[in-house]
């Protein structure tokens, strides 16, 4: 069930009217058949993944509880690391590391066959299995007591709204908040809409828009001139930002519906000046998990400078490696990793003691995340270089780097001039305040116009077509 779908908007009304019609203790009942209910409506046989993982976390942390013994508890953590993680390799990486094992053997002239499966790659498998995990390392480092009741854990890890593609949450944050007492508040609700219309905006006005141009030049790079690569890469970098943000906006404004809050994923990542900066802004959710669960654990910066450097590269290895089970990802990570260690020793020790420098970094970032999200979009190595070589095969013709075949609709053209120059200057001013809160502090004539225009824009300017899935459920 996609959130940019028919069947969500009939979904969500009914969750919401009886979840708060319901007295308070049955709510995380209607919570958890409601989550479970949207994960069916993907594959109702994969549900037996989501449900086993629960309960092997939910008794693996329930036992380390329990336990004193030191080597005991290792004994269970390493269990639950081995289970979840095993049915993720099975299902994500399995093929992948079949066929890799096959073509580093094949180098030595032994010619063999890869073992693949023809298996479906669960939707939010990648999600869910990081937020058991979390929550079973928080019970062992005694950071979170463990949930008695299995139903409402449950609950925690298929949270309907972050279910899918996050933000993966923390058990310090959402656990407790399943069961809380809550009361319903106008002004929280009606923020979570304002926030969920502006996640379909970025989703529906500008992702979808931009991603069939971006489709349609990966799917004829041959037939690409360098400025049709001009176009789609930045095409793609905008494109990937507003659909991932865009479900997260979404994912959280709904939760806010539910008197819920969910940590923010998001925070203007492309205006960063530094690549640091920019994985302190991106997916936050899941950057916050590696520092806390791998790169802190391997020993972080509290160590030499180049075991730090070797931890650093680790952690974007298995960040890229996370995102999909192909190198052009684990290569997209360790560019990253490689780019925050050359960034220490050369452009990190520039002061930001004045505008023009700032911007200037600014610039050198987001072409920086423009470059590297080719490994991300491209099916593999080779189109990854394909696209590289036509994007500089016109450096000594810039006649080439115009007349592309990459055509742009007035309506879509005009839609991309109006719709980007709103992102962009949103993005800007809530690194100062909260754009939405300021809006609505408006005087009511003005303000309404301000909605009736953004919902114009919306339904003018989306695709007049099926809905479409958000980038990063493939993950």
């Amino acid at each position: 069930m996609l959130f940019n779908s028919f069947s969500f908007a009939i979904f969500l009304p009914i969750v919401f009217i009886l979840y708060w019609a319901l007295p308070q203790r049955f709510r995380w009942v209607l919570l958890l058949v409601s989550s479970y209910y949207f994960y069916m409506s993907w594959n109702p046989k994969y549900v037996v993944l989501i449900l086993g993982t629960t309960f092997i976390s939910y008794l693996c942390a329930r036992l380390l509880y329990k336990t004193k013994n030191q080597t005991t508890k290792k004994l269970l953590v390493l269990g639950a690391l081995v289970i979840c993680l095993g049915t993720l390799f099975f299902f994500k990486y399995f093929n992948f590391f079949s066929e890799s094992v096959t073509q580093i053997i094949s180098l030595f002239s032994i010619q063999l066959s890869p073992v693949t499966l023809n298996v479906l790659l669960p939707v939010g498998i990648s999600f869910y299995t990081f937020q058991t995990l979390s929550y079973v390392l928080d019970v062992y480092r005694g950071k979170v007591k463990p949930e008695k009741n299995f139903g409402v854990y449950a609950t925690f890890i298929s949270f309907f709204p972050q279910l899918v593609a996050g933000p993966i949450e923390r058990t310090e944050n959402l656990l407790p908040q399943i069961t809380k007492p809550k009361v319903f508040d106008y002004d929280t609700a009606t923020y979570g809409l304002k926030l969920m219309a502006w996640g379909f905006f970025k989703k529906l006005a500008i992702a979808d828009v931009l991603g069939v141009y971006v489709d349609s030049a990966y799917y004829s790079v041959a037939d690409c001139s360098g400025y049709d690569f001009v176009i789609m890469i930045l095409f793609f970098t905008i494109q990937i930002y507003c659909d991932f943000s865009g479900y997260s906006d979404i994912a959280i404004g709904t939760a806010k519906l539910l008197g819920i809050d969910l940590m923010k994923n998001f925070d203007s990542p492309y205006f960063s000046s530094s690549i640091k900066e920019f994985w302190r802004r991106w997916h936050i959710s899941l950057s916050t998990w590696f520092r806390d669960y791998v790169y802190i654990p391997l020993g972080g910066s509290r160590c030499s400078k180049l075991r730090n450097n070797i931890n650093l590269m680790i952690t974007f290895l298995v960040s890229g490696l996370w995102h999909g089970a192909s190198w052009t990802f684990v290569i997209w990570g360790g560019i990253h990793g490689l780019g925050q260690i050359v960034e220490k020793y050369t452009i990190g020790k520039i002061k930001r003691d004045s505008r023009i420098k700032k911007i200037l970094l600014t610039l050198l970032v987001f072409i920086f995340c423009n470059i590297t999200w080719v490994f991300f979009r491209a099916q593999n190595l080779g189109e990854a270089f394909a696209v590289f070589a036509g994007l500089f095969s016109g450096i000594t013709n810039p006649l080439s780097l115009t007349g592309g075949s990459v055509s742009i609709s007035t309506l879509n053209a005009l839609g991309i001039a109006i719709c980007l120059p709103l992102l962009c200057v949103f993005d800007y001013c809530s690194l100062k305040f909260d754009v939405i809160l300021k809006i609505s502090a408006l005087k009511k004539p003005v303000r309404w116009i301000i909605y009736v225009l953004f919902i114009w824009i919306i339904l003018v300017f989306m695709p007049k077509t099926n809905a479409s899935e958000f980038v990063y459920f493939q993950f």
